[in-house]
């Protein structure tokens, strides 16, 4: 890959390979599907290279993955930053002591949660996961992590749907978003 494709020809061309899955999960929604990007080892690559250099020297301790997709871009982005790996799951899903955020869904609430010592006091978190939507899930993980004492870093999504406004309840959380709809 040339190493200086900007952002947005890397963006145009991630949106081509990402799949648009109409009705799904339910009739009237247009699933972003980016399984195909994943199977593309030098997009998906340069993707990783990509957001980890959004970050470089910002002095990131950990990243961490929200479940599931979350997961499969966090950990080769920790990789290149040196740092380790958070994941966040949803209720009942991990082994030791958590820690739990409830959040607000279009019908109703659902809970994440993380070991409690995942993060350390003064440690720089960055934030990744595939889709920020309506920004439910993404404020409910910042909300963990500073109420274990780290600081949020930033937050990292593949895509930004802007028309929910999402990036909103981020507050002034630093956001970088590569894919816009």
């Amino acid at each position: 890959m040339n190493q200086a494709i900007t952002a947005g020809d890397l963006e145009a061309r991630l949106k081509a390979i990402i799949r648009d899955v109409p009705d799904f999960p339910k009739k009237g929604i247009i699933f972003k599907d980016i399984t195909p990007l994943l199977a593309d080892p030098g997009a998906f690559s340069e993707m990783i290279r990509h957001f980890a250099a959004q970050f470089k020297g910002a002095g990131i301790t950990k990243v961490l993955g929200i479940e599931a997709r979350g997961f499969l871009l966090a950990a080769p982005i920790a990789i290149e930053l040196g740092a380790g790996l958070i994941p966040v799951r949803k209720k009942g899903k991990l082994p030791y002591k958590t820690v739990a955020a409830t959040y607000a869904l279009e019908y109703g609430t659902d809970t994440l949660e993380m070991h409690e010592d995942a993060v350390k006091a003064g440690e720089k978190v960055l934030i990744v996961d595939d889709v920020l939507a309506t920004g439910g899930t993404a404020a409910a993980v910042c909300a963990l992590i500073e109420k274990l004492g780290g600081k949020v870093a930033g937050v990292a999504m593949m895509i930004e749907l802007e028309f929910l406004k999402g990036r909103a309840k981020l507050g002034d959380r630093p956001l970088y978003s590569l894919i816009k709809y």
